[in-house]
């Protein structure tokens, strides 16, 4: 997919950044921002259908945690692996929204999950989070385990992991995303009626899992760095 450019001189630095993504990418944070202050506005203990809907999401994500980590160390990773769901989820949804009504000078509007740029600064804000996670809870015994060289080999192989970690993350987002927005783009060029219906309920499900993958994934990387086993 083509990108519209915007360029821009920072320091000095000519730096290049894909104006179709930062207006989907903007507006998925916004939409999220506020549906979280409308839920959290007026909380009640009869719940209206908003408030519930994010009871449900944290919920979940609180049992996930328990089970993994125990309540006293889960419960502290809830805001990130949660926002990151309640993002990814938005972003991916956008693409089913009929962006091409909208004609940009160049590129096209379609879900920021669909730019790899997008899907690697997500990967890289969790590989960030759980190594800084891993180090306040073990200090450097997190990835360094002694001299013998056992040991060594096994420091440079989780050094590996680490950087393998966040590419299959970013990768695996923006494959599925992409490829089911390619798939939707080339059926509604050859029949734009009634065909192409299964398959966009078909990506709204992929959306929803993908979302869920991802931050599921993030919280069994958290789980791995914090926990002594």
């Amino acid at each position: 997919m083509e990108h519209g450019h915007w360029i821009a001189q920072i320091a000095g630095h000519t730096l290049v950044f894909n104006s179709d993504t930062l207006i989907t990418l903007w507006g998925a944070m916004l939409f999220v921002i506020i549906l979280a202050l409308l839920a959290t506005k007026n909380l009640d203990i009869v719940p209206s259908k908003l408030q519930l809907f994010f009871e449900g999401v944290l919920g979940f994500f609180w049992e996930l945690a328990d089970s993994l980590m125990g309540k006293k160390e889960g419960r502290k990773h809830i805001p990130l692996v949660a926002s990151l769901f309640l993002f990814i989820v938005t972003a991916n949804l956008m693409g089913q929204i009929p962006w091409k009504i909208i004609h940009l000078k160049e590129g096209e509007i379609a879900s920021p999950t669909n730019d790899l740029n997008v899907t690697a600064a997500l990967a890289i804000i969790v590989l960030v989070y759980y190594i800084s996670a891993g180090l306040m809870k073990k200090k450097f015994k997190f990835i360094f385990h002694g001299f013998s060289p056992i040991s060594i080999m096994m420091f440079f192989l989780e050094l590996l992991d680490m950087v393998t970690r966040p590419l299959t993350l970013a990768l695996r987002l923006f494959g599925n995303v992409f490829a089911g927005e390619m798939l939707i783009g080339t059926i509604l060029g050859f029949c734009a009626a009634i065909v192409p219906i299964p398959f966009m309920f078909l990506e709204l499900l992929v959306a929803c899992v993908q979302a869920l993958v991802f931050s599921m994934l993030a919280l069994v990387y958290v789980t791995m760095a914090v926990n002594e086993e």
